[in-house]
């Protein structure tokens, strides 16, 4: 069953996704070689639990962090480690924050120093098939015509699209339906209407779409380890153009002192 959500509702998101920006912004300020992803792991949760949320992502079906952060050839899941930074690596960010009662969720991928001009066409590519897919999230259109934007952005780019998971409602619950699949048919699936709030996130690989899952039961990683790019906005449909409930902002001032 499909969950719309109320205004009221949609600004509890909006609050949680305000919090989730500052994280994110502080986190990205932190990105560079020698870093390790537990010492990210740390500053984000500290900056949720100081604005009165909690991560959305610890504890949950016992994942042991706030961050999954997911480096080089793993897709998504990734466990915050002792592992340090290096350059020319690319590292995912995916993060939810849980306030008054409701999650928001994004996630952004960084390259550390300059990482290969493939790597960083994939990165590029990743992010704007994002918003290919948003553009599509619009009352009266069906989720198919989201997916196929994404999927058909980035295979145009010979890239691969993972299949074996998905974005997803979001609401009281960190998931709800319904799935957003990277990949599909225009004019397939369910018809969204006005109030439904989607996490939309591609998971795009340099090489083939497979995957596998290491023992650890959580990460995801490139069957073939090429590297993998995933970035992920909040949004509401609404009628003529999707809102965007979450923000790179931070991110992206945090990026530009960096420059």
């Amino acid at each position: 069953m499909l969950i719309y959500k109320t205004e009221e509702e949609i600004e509890m998101i909006r609050a949680s996704a305000g919090v989730l920006a500052c994280a994110h912004g502080e986190v990205a300020a932190l990105i560079r070689e020698g870093i390790t992803t537990q010492e990210l792991d740390r500053r984000a949760e500290e900056v949720i639990r100081d604005a009165g949320g909690r991560p959305s992502f610890k504890g949950y079906n016992n994942f042991p962090a706030a961050l999954c952060i997911s480096t080089n050839s793993v897709v998504v899941h990734g466990f915050p480690s002792k592992y340090a930074l290096r350059p020319g690596d690319i590292v995912s960010i995916d993060c939810g924050v849980f306030l008054n009662g409701y999650h928001a969720d994004s996630a952004y991928t960084y390259g550390v120093g300059e990482v290969a001009p493939e790597v960083q066409a994939l990165l590029d590519a990743t992010k704007e098939s994002l918003y290919k897919g948003i553009e599509q999230a619009v009352a009266g259109n069906r989720m198919g015509d989201v997916s196929y934007a994404i999927q058909n952005y980035v295979e145009r780019k010979g890239y691969g699209v993972v299949r074996e998971l998905v974005g997803h409602g979001v609401g009281r619950n960190l998931h709800e339906k319904p799935d957003v699949p990277n990949y599909g048919k225009r004019g397939s699936g369910p018809v969204l209407q006005p109030g439904l709030v989607l996490a939309i996130e591609p998971m795009v690989n340099l090489g083939t779409k497979n995957v596998v899952q290491e023992p650890d039961g959580w990460t995801i990683r490139t069957k073939d380890r090429k590297p993998s790019a995933h970035f992920e906005h909040t949004v509401v449909v609404r009628k003529g153009q999707a809102e965007i409930l979450t923000s790179f902002a931070f991110i992206e001032q945090a990026l530009a002192v960096h420059v």
